[in-house]
């Protein structure tokens, strides 16, 4: 990473613990990602992008901020895209994968909730997160009671506006979609000073799908019985996909998706014939958390499909491009957005169907169910999902754990034994 110590003190971060920060993740990037054999050529790109993590991109930021630009955080796949690019903001995702925030997150929260919600707010009050930082504003969301409060503690720290996600799918909790969403708008024109006009939204509609269809065509490839890539990879391929340049990183995973339709030509894969084809499903996976894929794929087992949403529900579903107002295409996001199929809602019948599907999509051979620790939502749900795969004669195995490594042994023994259970 180049010479970023100026722009990091002018953010106002605190150097000394970010250096530490900072000592770490080369180290587990070289051991979870470098070491991998036969990778495709073109994830050098992300290989960059991950070396350059806190410096190029913030960098790119903060030249956006210096030309009167606004750049907005986000905390869920709720939060409309669409939205804050019509405004001329950029989005940033800003959940916390890293155990390293944890600590700070724990002297505003209990330790009994879920590691996401507490590293994403230590990230803030440790001051070492440059993208937090750099926010003008960041955007919460009611996915879950943990969040909903979390957000009154943050906005002592920073800027916060919270979109009220209604918990049902009925025609009234749609209309309160839409009004939120219109919410949504009237804050972002008033912290950017522009107005959002239809042509604008229509851009950004259009680029936002853009980039859903090209992690889609991503994964497209892993349904093939040679597989071309890693999961690991394509987790990071999608990590990445919150935060990057969207112009950019549409090019540069559509350089990749050439590379890996060339590979499934030339019958070119990472993983021996006959590996296990795993599909994970269940709670996000934020980055640099990459436990769980690297244990499963060091465990004689490949992660074929991601049912989370650091996977198919960030891409699936597209905005319908045919609004010819504002109105019809606020409607249209609203519509696209309440389609995602998360644990928060009830009734959830449309998240069980997903898995289905996809199992069959992708040939899967078994389901590794990850919950975070104490993610009520996803760990209640995990009995519905447990007894449709049951029917259906799909293996499961329900993995429940935290952002830092000293479960990894004992998750390691029971991923292997499953492996094996399913040969």
């Amino acid at each position: 990473m180049g010479d970023y110590y100026n722009m990091w003190k002018n953010l106002d971060m605190d150097l000394e613990k970010h250096d530490q920060l900072c000592e770490i993740l080369p180290e587990f990037y070289e051991e979870v990602y470098l070491s991998q054999q036969n990778r495709p050529d073109a994830m050098n790109y992300f290989n960059f992008v991950i070396s350059e993590i806190h410096g190029l991109r913030v960098e790119e930021l903060v030249n956006h901020k210096k030309q009167g630009g606004k750049i907005i955080g986000s905390f869920c796949v709720f939060v409309p895209d669409e939205i804050t690019f019509a405004a001329g903001a950029i989005g940033i995702g800003l959940c916390a994968g890293s155990q390293f925030w944890v600590p700070d997150g724990e002297r505003v929260l209990p330790r009994n909730i879920c590691p996401l919600i507490k590293a994403s707010i230590g990230a803030k009050l440790s001051a070492t997160c440059p993208y937090y930082q750099a926010c003008n504003m960041v955007v919460g969301e009611t996915t879950c009671d943990g969040k909903k409060k979390a957000w009154e503690i943050l906005k002592d720290y920073i800027p916060v506006h919270v979109m009220d996600l209604p918990q049902m799918k009925r025609e009234k909790n749609k209309e309160a979609w839409i009004d939120e969403i219109y919410s949504y708008k009237s804050k972002v024109e008033e912290l950017t000073g522009n107005i959002i006009t239809s042509e604008k939204l229509k851009e950004s509609i259009e680029l936002v799908n853009k980039k859903r269809k090209v992690l889609k065509r991503l994964y497209n490839t892993r349904k093939f019985p040679q597989l071309p890539i890693s999961g690991k990879d394509a987790l990071l391929v999608t990590q990445i996909a919150f935060y990057d340049d969207p112009e950019r990183f549409i090019s540069k995973t559509e350089e990749l998706c050439d590379e890996l339709e060339k590979r499934i030509e030339e019958g070119v894969g990472v993983f021996p014939s006959g590996t296990p084809r795993l599909l994970v499903a269940g709670t996000p996976m934020a980055i640099p958390f990459w436990k769980l894929h690297h244990i499963i794929e060091t465990s004689g087992g490949a992660v074929v499909c991601e049912e989370t949403c650091t996977g198919t529900r960030y891409f699936e579903n597209l905005v319908a491009e045919n609004g010819e107002d504002l109105d019809s295409q606020i409607r249209n996001i609203a519509d696209r957005y309440l389609k995602i199929n998360c644990a928060c809602f009830t009734p959830n019948h449309g998240r069980v169907d997903d898995i289905l599907r996809l199992v069959q999509d992708y040939k899967v051979d078994g389901v590794v169910y990850f919950s975070l620790q104490f993610c009520h939502t996803y760990n209640i749900e995990y009995l519905k999902v447990e007894k449709a795969l049951k029917q259906e004669g799909i293996p499961i195995i329900k993995i429940e754990t935290d952002y830092s490594d000293q479960d990894t042994e004992q998750i390691k023994t029971r991923v292997e034994a499953f492996i094996e259970m399913i040969k």
